[in-house]
């Protein structure tokens, strides 16, 4: 299924299982940015994103990280 900027749950999942151990809070927006680009399945275009949607990704991706390490 094709993902778009708004399947923040979808891409932090596979950005979890990708940068499994890094703490998203440590990742840059331009990085976090250009990682879901290059996922598999992302169809969404570069412009259509903005901090909002790139800090839902990063606060959902960090809720996977936070069940798995802990705080």
């Amino acid at each position: 299924m094709p993902l778009n900027w708004r399947s923040t749950h979808e891409i932090a999942a596979m950005l979890f299982e990708k940068y499994d151990t890094l703490n998203p809070l440590s990742v840059r927006f331009t990085d976090l940015h250009k990682w879901v680009l290059d996922l598999e399945d992302f169809e969404g275009k570069p412009e259509e994103s903005n901090e909002k949607i790139l800090e839902a990704i990063q606060m959902a991706w960090y809720e996977e990280w936070l069940d798995e390490f802990g705080s």
